[in-house]
């Protein structure tokens, strides 16, 4: 028989064709993929040679299906299109990889139909527990989930009140601590780029937490100037004019992430403003990004790789049967360059 042939003639080679190729039983090879510590050096060697000569792979899906778990965890995220999620998720992973287990992602482009669809793929196709980003999403999707007893851990947001399980930071907290940076250095007219508020709450809750310090300070929480929109460098860099044309103009415009704040950075200096000097502009998440900036941006740091393993190590505790603890890590803000005093009067 020729190195490469399949003695069951079949195109996917099975158990027993390396068991006949190594000349073994097939309890024998089974013995050497699962548990290599009970057989001989001298039969290993020669099992894992007939495995790698007929590229042998064992069939998971079997062993799945008698083991009910897939070994297989989804993450729903809303956009791969920048660093946003980047460092949490590949902690995740990482924390999933040590745990024997696969990670699947998906992103739903801040769609919640779109999330809600790929929420029902993943668990038809076995995932045994999902990631999820934040709160809002409509009840029956919960249900679906508790019905399956699928494990999720909701991300990137943090509420003691909440039956769900949490592995995040308190959105509205963080920045209404960076809001009160902004107002103690004189800011009293300040803008917000954001996300659609409607149905993003980590969005939502951000521009609270400035209204919240606005309130505190003894400014009209409805005179904060909002632009809403996506999330993009373009996106930011067309919301900060539009901004800028207000009157009277904000002399601080506050990001709800550091991509729209990178955007209003580039618009800035297009429209020949110094940074903080005519206007300060600040972000929320410290990406990378952020401290590479032309400016280096002041900006709220969210502990992501935590956040990532955390939510990890909740979902494999859940998946073994323990009930974790809702976790809520701490942001701090960073302090560089793109935050300074109020202009003077005759500046703006």
């Amino acid at each position: 028989m020729e190195d490469n042939a399949k003695p069951s003639g079949t195109d996917v080679p099975t158990l027993a064709d390396v068991a006949v190729a190594a000349g073994v039983s097939t309890a024998t090879v089974s013995r050497c993929l699962n548990s290599p510590d009970r057989v001989t050096q001298k039969t290993l060697k020669i099992v894992m040679d007939a495995v790698d000569r007929l590229g042998y792979s064992p069939n998971y899906s079997a062993r799945a299906l008698a083991a009910g778990r897939t070994n297989t965890i989804g993450a729903i995220i809303p956009t791969m299109e920048n660093a946003i999620f980047a460092r949490g998720i590949q902690a995740f992973q990482e924390e999933l990889q040590q745990n024997g287990c696969t990670l699947l992602v998906a992103s739903s482009s801040y769609r919640q139909d779109l999330e809600e669809e790929q929420i029902k793929t993943l668990t038809v196709r076995g995932a045994d527990a999902l990631l999820l980003i934040g709160y809002q999403r409509d009840p029956k999707v919960y249900e679906f989930l508790a019905k399956r007893k699928i494990p999720a851990v909701l991300t990137w947001v943090s509420d003691p009140d909440s039956d769900h399980l949490s592995v995040g930071f308190n959105n509205r907290q963080a920045m209404k601590s960076l809001a009160e940076l902004v107002l103690e250095n004189g800011h009293k007219v300040i803008g917000c780029i954001t996300a659609e508020t409607s149905a993003n709450d980590r969005a939502r809750d951000r521009v609270s937490g400035i209204r919240d310090a606005m309130k505190e300070a003894g400014l009209d929480p409805s005179e904060l100037l909002v632009e809403e929109t996506q999330y993009s460098i373009e996106n930011g860099d067309v919301a900060f004019r539009k901004l800028m044309a207000a009157r009277p103009r904000p002399t601080a415009v506050m990001c709800g992430n550091d991509v729209l704040a990178v955007g209003a950075l580039r618009a800035a200096s297009a429209l020949k403003l110094e940074i903080p000097g005519d206007v300060s502009i600040t972000g929320f998440d410290d990406i990378e990004l952020a401290s590479v900036a032309p400016v280096p941006l002041t900006t709220v740091h969210v502990p992501h790789r935590r956040m990532g393993q955390f939510a990890a190590q909740a979902l494999m505790a859940a998946l073994n049967g323990n009930a974790p603890d809702n976790i809520e890590l701490p942001t701090s803000i960073c302090f560089r360059e793109t935050l300074g005093k109020a202009p003077a009067p005759n500046k703006r």
